[in-house]
């Protein structure tokens, strides 16, 4: 009975110790179990542990990202947001207000010629040079004007063009704004006497030149009245327009 008794207490014990280290091992065994999923959904492979506030400027804040020297931030288009780029005054894509010197303001050069029609002409006598009379023009239409060469002026019956002083013959084109003016000397006779087939008058008329040195649409010739009677002869002259009354009076 006692022998009976003794293995019965002997087997519960190995039953009770074989129990206590199951459980301990499982225990160990729970302890090296993954962490949940949802615990580790915001993690990625290889990024940094550090807190956000420890990130900043880095990957996680794409609006911090550092830029190249002088270049503006880029937004999700891929479109530079850098101020003044290609937008407002100075970009490029205004365009200039700015008229072509001498122009008749139609955006062009100026190719009117001045006539009878659009200006008016006066005559003078100056004391110097002797025998000589400033002939001036003024533009009196609204639009800018061309004084092509030089006038032709026809004294009194005369028969001929008279002579042309090459010297005065200017760089350019004069060209003439609304109210300003031109200016041709003329000498009506030489000062020692050496002309020939002089004569006196108090008629003059002024023929104007197209671009290629014609009268074609010119229009007819200007009289222009004369204070007193001039004596010209063979060796009357005259400048080309200048746009200054002491160059016109040089020759």
């Amino acid at each position: 009975m006692r022998t009976t008794a003794f293995r019965r207490a002997a087997r519960t014990t190995a039953l009770g110790a074989v129990a206590l280290l199951a459980s301990l091992s499982l225990t160990a065994c729970q302890s090296d179990a993954p962490e949940p999923y949802d615990a580790l959904a915001s993690a990625t492979p290889g990024s940094s542990d550090r807190t956000p506030a420890d990130s900043s400027g880095t990957s996680g804040d794409k609006d911090a990202t550092a830029s190249p020297a002088g270049q503006g931030k880029k937004d999700s288009t891929g479109s530079d947001s850098r101020s003044g780029s290609n937008s407002g005054s100075g970009s490029g894509g205004g365009k200039s207000t700015a008229e072509p010197a001498g122009g008749d303001n139609s955006g062009g050069a100026t190719t009117t010629a001045c006539t009878g029609a659009n200006t008016k002409l006066s005559i003078t006598e100056v004391k110097r040079p002797v025998n000589h009379m400033l002939l001036t023009l003024t533009n009196t239409g609204s639009k800018a004007c061309n004084a092509y060469h030089y006038p032709a002026l026809r004294f009194g019956e005369a028969q001929s063009v008279p002579n042309t002083a090459q010297g005065s013959k200017p760089q350019a084109v004069v060209t003439l704004n609304p109210g300003e003016s031109a200016y041709t000397g003329v000498m009506t006779s030489s000062a020692d006497g050496s002309g020939s087939n002089g004569y006196k008058t108090r008629d003059l008329e002024v023929g104007f030149q197209n671009r290629d040195g014609g009268f074609d649409g010119t229009g007819s010739p200007v009289s222009v009245p004369l204070a007193k009677s001039v004596y010209v002869d063979s060796t009357l002259t005259v400048t080309y327009w200048q746009t200054d009354m002491d160059d016109a009076l040089q020759y």
